[in-house]
């Protein structure tokens, strides 16, 4: 059984740090010479813990990526000395922490752009801001009709700098969806137009994770990858990139059960019995992330053996059919990783995720909170 350092935790998750690391490695050598790399730790690092991850991976970083303000300033009190990207909305009533804290903050409304002049003024430094331009995801963005007077508007406000301009892909995942050209097509026509007006923003980035792997023509002097550098490929894209997945998610069987045929488990009675069968509990359920439709569907390693979930997935607890599978209380049971030697032994977050009719991103990000977290940095 792997070692935990708290021997009440019934369940717990292991973050590899030496793959966090093997990964940007692995990453930085396949990108362009003189392309940027931002890791995007958003969304607490994609479950991983945002403050525990941020100092594992800044090193091999050129840029971290954030959604929040308020992640944002959890960076800034680590002191990494990395710039920060807020790629998601910040109130105005806000815009002087942005500033304070020297982050780059995306730009979509006039609004948020004038607070940011007024706080750069007012604290007598320049606020370096990245325009996100519309093309196809239709969420935030400024509308390319709309650049040339957004861009003339700020111009006209002081304080500010365009460091950057970017855009989103909205089919990456999806080799044979064509609006992904069509997006490329409009960010060069974006791009296009501010040359026309003698902007030049030193930092173009579109690419995340797959549009890294789709299509070199987006890297520009940036990409963005997030699931890549947490060790998953976004389905259904396959990429030759060396990557580790770096978050096991373990617990162990705290009882036995021995069923008769017609005996039923947990609420609703969804699983009965027919055959005499031995049942694992294993404490931990729909409050530590795990979805409900894993029931009759997943399955969890045992022994370096699968055990399929039967029953329902309750609050707080699963069940499993251990009748063929060698198990005795206090076994460790994975629901998420690799158990034993065996690399076959394997239950990925893809698979989970497709188990359920999922995404990887969901099923990482929906692992609860009250789960202890250890931070491993070696073999």
């Amino acid at each position: 059984m792997s070692p935990t350092p708290n021997e009440k935790s019934l369940s717990w998750i292991e973050i590899h740090g030496e793959h966090l690391v093997s990964n940007v490695a692995a990453f930085r050598s396949v990108l362009d010479p003189g392309c940027a790399l931002m890791i995007v730790v958003k969304a607490n690092a994609y479950g991983h813990g945002l403050t525990e991850v941020a100092p594992l991976v800044a090193g091999g970083a050129d840029w971290l990526g954030v959604d929040t303000l308020d992640e944002g300033l959890g960076l800034a009190r680590l002191k990494l000395d990395r710039p920060v990207v807020i790629l998601g909305y910040t109130p105005p009533g806000r815009s002087a922490e942005v500033v304070r804290h020297g982050f780059r903050q995306v730009v979509f409304r006039l609004d948020v752009a004038r607070s940011l002049s007024r706080a750069a003024r007012k604290a007598k430094q320049e606020a370096r801001i990245h325009l996100k331009v519309e093309t196809g995801t239709h969420r935030l963005g400024i509308p390319i009709s709309e650049l040339e007077g957004f861009l003339g508007e700020i111009r006209g406000m002081p304080g500010l700098e365009v460091e950057g301009i970017y855009t989103h892909f909205a089919t990456a995942d999806e080799p044979e969806h064509p609006l992904m050209d069509l997006q490329r097509a409009r960010f060069e026509a974006a791009l296009a137009t501010l040359h026309e007006m003698g902007a030049r923003p030193r930092v173009r980035h579109a690419a995340n994770s797959a549009a890294i792997l789709r299509d070199a023509r987006v890297w520009y002097e940036l990409v963005r990858p997030g699931l890549l550098l947490y060790g998953v490929v976004p389905p259904p894209i396959a990429s030759t990139i060396p990557l580790r997945p770096a978050m096991t998610l373990r617990s162990r069987l705290v009882a036995m059960k021995g069923l008769r045929p017609g005996d039923s488990v947990g609420y609703g009675a969804r699983f009965t019995a027919d055959r005499a069968c031995t049942i694992g509990v294993v404490p931990a359920g729909y409050a530590d992330g795990l979805d409900p439709r894993l029931a009759g569907r997943g399955s969890v390693l045992v022994g370096g053996r699968r055990a399929p979930i039967v029953g329902a997935v309750s609050m707080d607890m699963l069940t499993i059919d251990v009748t063929d599978v060698p198990a005795r209380t206090g076994d460790e049971v994975v629901l998420l990783g690799v158990q034993g030697e065996d690399a076959l032994a394997r239950i990925d977050v893809r698979e989970m995720a497709a188990t359920v009719g999922t995404i990887p991103w969901e099923t990482l990000c929906r692992v609860g909170t009250r789960i202890e977290r250890i931070y491993n940095s070696s073999e």
